[in-house]
């Protein structure tokens, strides 16, 4: 997928800166008022009828659950140019996990050496420091010095259906706090590679595809059902697209939180290998006999080989060419890479490997190891 149709919508500043009952159901989302044409009523009249629509409350309830929750973060940083110093700011959005002041949010916002602010729903702002980061995926975790503040309710992304309802909210722009806007589920499961304005890059695996808008400014904002759950994080957008946005679903996160509760760090564990998701069109160009799975592959140079020496991969016995096709039953396929179903374990675990070799089956265990 071309990097460049994709962004992550964290802003940078760079000087400082809606007939009938039949049809209610259907409007109700909508609301507000509509008059239906003139109708012919069972004596012959003709009449019009005022319908009034109610606001739907299921949204209304979700977005007051969660807002107080959710907060905006400010960075700031000196940059030295060919035209003097100047500050240069940027705005992302996060939500309060602990009440303790504990705060998700992308990895990208917090990236750079510089100071963040937190500023909460209330209104209040608070000095932020970074806390985590996942080595795995696009989050972080940050600390404000707090107490007794409202915390979301993380849901379950894995029970997701495409079509279901949800709601994005976030610093919009980085000037408008908490900003609500609503879409549907358009797919699971999406990979894409997201560019920042820094010029770096980042290949993201079995995201949500929203089209709720998302803005610059919303990275790090919560994705929620109608139930007011977060069930995804707010990540990227397609540039060349009409509102697709991107999240990264809450279940991959709640493993990185775990960790970093359980140990002060998020550790993400490893195999050691590298490798090329294998298509329709891999497997003809590599004339392969299965058009699913993971094809373990060196890199151009001769400091990428395709099995780590001495990592967790190697001391299994899995070699160059071999093709990975499930880990502990779950099959490597578009739905499902090998870094989504990691991201079920922790170092140290061991995991059952299927892979082919030469055209037969081999199985072996694996104790992954940590990534770094």
């Amino acid at each position: 997928m071309d990097k460049k149709s994709f962004d992550s919508p964290f802003w940078y500043g760079m000087f400082g800166g809606v007939v009938g009952g039949a049809l209610i159901v259907s409007l109700i989302a909508w609301g507000g008022i509509y008059r239906t044409p003139n109708s012919l009523s069972a004596d012959g009249v003709n009449r019009t009828t005022t319908v009034t629509l109610q606001e739907d409350s299921a949204i209304i309830k979700a977005v007051e659950k969660v807002s107080p929750s959710v907060v905006s973060i400010v960075s700031t940083r000196n940059v030295r140019s060919l035209f003097g110093n100047f500050e240069q700011t940027g705005a992302g959005t996060g939500f309060v996990i602990q009440a303790n002041g504990l705060i998700a949010t992308n990895k990208h916002v917090v990236s750079e050496q510089a100071k963040y602010t937190v500023l909460t729903a209330d209104g209040k702002s608070y000095d932020a420091e970074v806390a985590a980061v996942d080595s795995l995926n696009d989050l972080a975790l940050i600390k404000i010095n707090a107490l007794n503040l409202p915390v979301v309710d993380l849901g379950d992304s894995d029970a997701l259906k495409v079509g279901q309802r949800v709601i994005a909210i976030g610093n919009a722009l980085g000037e408008y706090q908490n900003t609500v806007t609503t879409g549907v589920v358009s797919a699971m499961g999406r990979s894409i590679t997201a560019g920042g304005s820094d010029g770096a890059s980042e290949k993201l695996e079995g995201l949500i595809q929203t089209d709720a808008a998302i803005n610059p400014g919303n990275s790090g904002g919560p994705l929620v059902n109608l139930a007011g759950q977060v069930v995804g994080i707010n990540t990227a957008i397609d540039l060349q697209g009409s509102q697709i946005g991107f999240a990264i679903p809450i279940n991959s996160a709640k493993s990185a939180i775990a960790s970093y509760l359980a140990s002060g760090k998020i550790s993400r564990p490893m195999l050691g290998i590298r490798y090329i998701n294998i298509t329709k069109e891999v497997a003809a160009l590599n004339n392969l006999s299965v058009n699913a799975g993971a094809l373990v592959v060196a890199g151009d140079t001769p400091d990428q080989p395709a099995v780590t020496p001495g990592g967790p991969a190697a001391k299994a016995g899995i070699k160059e060419g071999d093709i990975i096709v499930s880990i502990d039953n779950q099959k490597i396929d578009k739905d499902h890479s090998i870094i989504s179903i990691l991201r079920k374990y922790k170092p140290g675990d061991n995991v059952s490997i299927k892979l082919l070799r030469s055209g037969k089956e081999v199985q072996v265990t694996v104790k992954l190891g940590e990534l770094k």
